[in-house]
């Protein structure tokens, strides 16, 4: 029988008890032969009322007792030591039992948070939970160290500590991803910060999480300071080589013993050889000026002015202008907008990287039956995308690691700066660009708009 059946059940002996007596009192009531059967009756009545009222009141002590103690956490209370009596051992084994489970479960909630709290502050990554824009609910050892403060509870108060830190974050958009620079007594530090929304129990909370990469920044620049230098001096030799050749041979040809001929002495076969080298020198420093030319363009790209653009009249005036070189050469070309009605962008230079991405494909396609071009645009995890995808021989995975440094090409007469310049374009636009290929299944190019 359940704990509730057997309360019940000896609520209703009790009241039974009461209607009996009542019953009884009422039959004799007014015989003046029993008029101490009477006095016993009301005696007895009373006291059956009393036993059911303290019955019914010790349970509801007992109840509001345990509830008291679950919601104040108070698990240290012991129903086992009541001495009232046996009719409740029941009653407080149960409460026994629940509380016991309560304490049970408190414990291993708290070993859990301790463990999950061991591990957010071994983590290499900062981390701080923002209450409400206000109260910093979290901030971990690495977020502790990176800021250079300790023991934090409120934003202003890091605001006073960490200005440059707090000023960038308030000037991100709710949620983001982005790359900030902050100086931390003094020293420079390029940090990568990640913030997210949570709403919990209708407080909202802001989750920011950065890690300093400004080591692996610098390596990373000095690898491309060396991939750099090594093109450069690719470059420059081919070009200074034969201009060094060809002056020497030249200083040959008009000089005997250190001494510079006469005019009388040269023939027209040596002014002729003469021509030859002075227009290859030329050739070469016209083609060193144009490399020149290429990398001051590289360097000096110009700050987008951003405009919200129609994005269906903006892929339909690329594929208007590229219309008759494509049809020239037999290159299918559509395009297809999906959940995107506007982009904020420089039209210029947004036209200019995928005017880049076409003729690339263009080069790609050369050979292949059926080619065809298709840009897209769409949603893709919450971020506006433009992809550009063609069906051409595809892209060596040797190569796809090198085609976004500058000077880098697959093409003959390629400058190897279109790609790296898109690259810069899309950096500009808070975006990224990303390229998917396999050999002989095409290559794609995403334009990936972070705003």
């Amino acid at each position: 029988m359940s704990l509730f059946k057997k309360f019940s059940f000896k609520v209703i002996v009790r009241i039974s008890f009461i209607l009996i007596t009542v019953l009884l009192l009422a039959y004799i009531f007014g015989d003046d032969r029993l008029f101490f059967n009477q006095i016993i009756l009301f005696i007895l009545l009373v006291l059956q009322v009393y036993e059911l009222i303290r019955f019914v009141n010790y349970t509801n002590r007992e109840l509001a007792k345990f509830i008291l103690s679950i919601r104040h956490n108070d698990f240290s209370i012991n129903f086992r030591r009541s001495k009232i009596g046996k009719s409740f051992e029941e009653l407080h084994d149960a409460f026994d039992d629940i509380i016991q489970s309560y304490e049970e479960a408190k414990i291993e909630k708290q070993a859990q948070f301790e463990y999950l709290r061991l591990v957010v502050n071994n983590m290499n990554i900062g981390i701080i939970s923002l209450e409400n824009n206000q109260n910093i609910a979290l901030m971990n050892k690495s977020a502790e160290r990176i800021l250079g403060v300790k023991g934090i509870k409120n934003w202003r108060i890091l605001e006073e500590k960490s200005r440059s830190f707090t000023t960038k974050i308030n000037e991100m958009n709710e949620s983001g991803r982005r790359l900030i620079e902050i100086s931390i007594q003094g020293q420079s530090h390029t940090l990568s910060v990640d913030v997210v929304l949570i709403k919990m129990l209708d407080t909202q909370y802001k989750l920011i999480t950065f890690q300093d990469i400004h080591g692996e920044i610098e390596q990373k620049e000095i690898e491309a300071w060396h991939k750099l230098i090594k093109i450069l001096t690719h470059e420059i030799m081919n070009s200074a080589t034969p201009i060094s050749s060809l002056t020497e041979t030249m200083q040959s040809v008009i000089e005997a013993d250190g001494k510079a001929k006469k005019v009388t002495e040269l023939d027209d076969e040596t002014i002729e050889d003469l021509l030859f080298s002075l227009k290859t020198i030329q050739r070469r420093s016209n083609g060193m000026l144009t490399f020149i030319d290429d990398y001051r363009r590289l360097t000096k790209v110009a700050k987008p002015k951003l405009e919200k653009v129609n994005i269906q009249e903006f892929l339909g005036s690329i594929g208007d202008l590229l219309h008759a070189q494509l049809q020239k050469d037999n290159i299918s070309f559509e395009y297809s907008v999906d959940g995107i009605d506007e982009l904020t962008l420089d039209s210029a230079l947004i036209e200019q990287v995928l005017i880049n991405m076409v003729k690339n494909a263009t080069y790609a396609l050369q050979n292949i039956r059926d080619p065809k071009i298709v840009i897209k645009a769409y949603i893709e995890n919450g971020k506006k995308t433009i992809e550009v995808t063609d069906n051409g021989a595809g892209i060596p995975e040797k190569e796809i690691r090198e085609i976004f440094v500058p000077f880098f090409s697959t093409k003959k007469d390629g400058s190897g700066i279109g790609l790296s310049l898109s690259k810069q374009i899309m950096h500009l636009h808070n975006g990224n660009i990303r390229v998917k290929s396999e050999e002989g299944n095409g290559t794609s190019f995403y334009l990936v708009f972070n705003n």
